[in-house]
């Protein structure tokens, strides 16, 4: 396969700290590769660098003449009073294309990715479609390589879906950053990290996320033993230096280089092996209540449009609810009405007394644009209270991989992971009975985002959790409300259940025939389960055995006399029921499709 884009030994500094240096790679014919890396190792700048969009330090950029590289940022900005039309046209400026040429290109691609009204304004467009129109502008130059900078950010899961079927059709190469795991896994053909614990900042594998985190870790266990190695050498040869050795021969002289060499090496090594990941611990209130928010015929229908209507819900303690539908189905609706910052269309709201709420918005604003780091993390003083804990700010930003260097540092020079970052660390200073967390994940690198889903489970109060990212549902989310935007919502035990149930009813009804009895296909080969899967697989059996006594407990408050005094608790029972039946169904379902693949 031939080289598309490259760059070689390029290098990139903001002030006195490297972003990466001799950092090299390159994009071949047919390839899609993820790009991951830490919040901060300059994965955007590396995207920028080979999109010609910004220059290194050092090193050089090349491109196969003649090759078409269109290139998709984070975000999506277009200038006010340009139509849908215009944007389109505008992308083609620059190719000798014929009125008629780019007519069809236009109608073609746009069709494709849903989008009909050509006379809307771009700039008001919902974040989902500025996503898609974006990526629609690279779509129409017919590139040989796209690059994407995190393209799932504002895509509902049906976009992502679109993006996902649309990479790996596609005739062309494509580079994307990406923290969406299942995206790396279903997408990437080859998988790279920029990330200073490699000895040339990059580490990349042939294969999907799986195969890479598995080769990641075997290069690791290698690093490892080689600082094993080394340490070994060093100590023996400190001993040497110790004894005062005579640099009076070439022999003792060309030692104590090489002892020098070895601890020098040794140093190096054993800083990249070093990572730190972000410490998040929510703060639970100390409540006991257990019913903390109940709804009953809740509706909502903003300037007359019915999102949902009808439903009924209850948050009680340990509750980890998900909300999932297309964008605009009335998911941050519901976040909004069950927080009380808006009132339904009809039903009731019941909480409980001085509810204690915490919210985490995706719109990712700071009080402050101008404050500093420090003050965004201590707004009074120098030190914060964490769990009747006094914690010095230094300390408490060095929780969140920040340096005593960036305190200074005004928050909107921060990244969008650090941002979030700072967000986390203000909601883990507050008690709360309820979480609200709308979009949590966007610009969260994936070790930030394994230690979040960590800190989820761990969490005892309800939580209520909008996100797009498929692996963090499937992970944390006990309970799933979908919204289909149109009344109907529908309540499942987990993501799975829901996307397999939207693929069933989306299946065309096969026509009746005569039914033949076809031979028997050969037994396909088992397969390896992924990594992903092989975590999922490890945890089964202790997820099944907490389900069904969730399921025994549930069943045996149903039977209790006490409950049929209360209509309110029949129903509240009977939902619980329900909720863990559904769950042990689901979850054994999943078992047998793992234990099919392992043989």
């Amino acid at each position: 396969m031939a080289v598309v884009l490259s760059c070689s030994a390029v290098s990139k500094r903001y002030g006195a700290k490297p972003l990466f240096e001799n950092l090299t790679m390159s994009l071949h014919d047919d390839q899609r590769i993820g790009l991951t890396g830490p919040n901060g190792s300059g994965k955007s700048t590396l995207m920028r660098i080979l999109a010609a969009t910004d220059t290194p330090d050092e090193g050089i950029r090349t491109q196969r003449r003649n090759a078409i590289v269109a290139y998709v940022p984070q975000d999506s900005v277009f200038t006010p009073g340009q139509t849908v039309r215009t944007v389109l046209h505008d992308a083609l400026d620059d190719l000798p294309l014929t009125d008629e040429e780019k007519h069809l290109r236009i109608e073609m691609e746009a069709s494709r990715a849903g989008l009909r009204d050509f006379d809307a304004e771009a700039a008001t467009l919902s974040g989902g479609q500025r996503k898609r129109l974006a990526i629609v502008c690279a779509l129409v130059r017919h590139p040989h390589a796209v690059l994407l900078d995190e393209p799932t950010n504002h895509l509902d899961i049906d976009g992502i879906l679109w993006l996902e079927r649309l990479l790996v059709q596609a005739d062309f190469a494509s580079l994307f950053i990406s923290h969406d795991r299942y995206f790396l896994e279903r997408v990437a053909t080859h998988t790279a990290e920029i990330n200073p614990a490699y000895p040339d900042g990059i580490y990349q594998a042939e294969g999907n996320y799986s195969k890479f985190l598995e080769r990641r870790e075997d290069f690791l266990i290698a690093q490892q033993k080689l600082q094993d190695s080394l340490q070994t050498k060093v100590k023996r040869e400190v001993e040497w230096l110790r004894r005062g050795p005579k640099a009076r021969t070439t022999k003792s002289k060309a030692r104590i280089d090489e002892a020098h060499r070895l601890i020098s090496e040794l140093g190096e090594v054993a800083s990249r092996n070093k990572i730190s990941t972000a410490s998040i611990s929510l703060n639970a209130s100390d409540r006991k209540t257990k019913r903390l928010i109940q709804v009953e015929g809740l509706a909502a229908a903003p300037g007359g449009k019915t999102l949902f209507e009808g439903l009924d819900l209850i948050l009680s303690a340990g509750t980890k609810l998900g909300l999932v539908g297309g964008n605009g189905s009335g998911k941050s609706t519901l976040l909004r009405i069950l927080e009380g910052r808006i009132e339904p269309s009809a039903g009731k709201v019941q909480r409980a007394d001085m509810l204690r709420v915490v919210t985490l918005d995706q719109n990712r604003q700071l009080p402050d644009e101008n404050a500093t780091l420090k003050q965004a993390l201590c707004p009074d003083g120098d030190s914060v209270i964490y769990n009747g804990v006094t914690i010095h700010v230094a300390g408490w930003a060095r929780r969140f991989l920040f340096t005593n260097e960036q305190l200074v540092q005004p928050v909107r020079q921060l990244s969008g992971g650090e941002r979030a970052r700072v967000l986390l660390a203000n909601i883990m200073l507050k008690p709360a009975d309820v979480l609200f967390l709308d979009e949590p994940t966007n610009d969260l690198d994936i070790p930030t985002l394994e230690v979040l889903e960590d800190s989820l489970l761990d969490f005892p109060g309800a939580l209520v959790l909008v996100t797009h990212d498929r692996y963090l549902l499937d992970r944390v989310a006990t309970t799933v409300v979908a919204l289909e935007g149109d009344g109907r919502w529908g309540l499942f035990a987990e993501y799975a259940q829901w996307e397999q149930d939207r693929s069933e009813r989306s299946r065309p009804t096969p026509a009746k025939k005569e039914i033949t009895e076809a031979p028997a296909a050969p037994p396909s080969a088992k397969k390896k389960l992924s990594y992903i899967e092989q975590r999922e697989w490890d945890g089964m059996e202790a997820q099944i055995m907490t389900a069904e006594e969730e399921l025994e407990t549930a069943k045996t408050a149903l039977d209790d006399p006490a409950v049929f005094t209360d209509h309110t608790k029949v129903h509240d029972a009977h939902v619980r029921m329900e909720t863990a039946q559904h769950r042990v169904e689901a979850l054994y379902a999943r078992w047998a499709e793992l234990e099919a693949k392992v043989g």
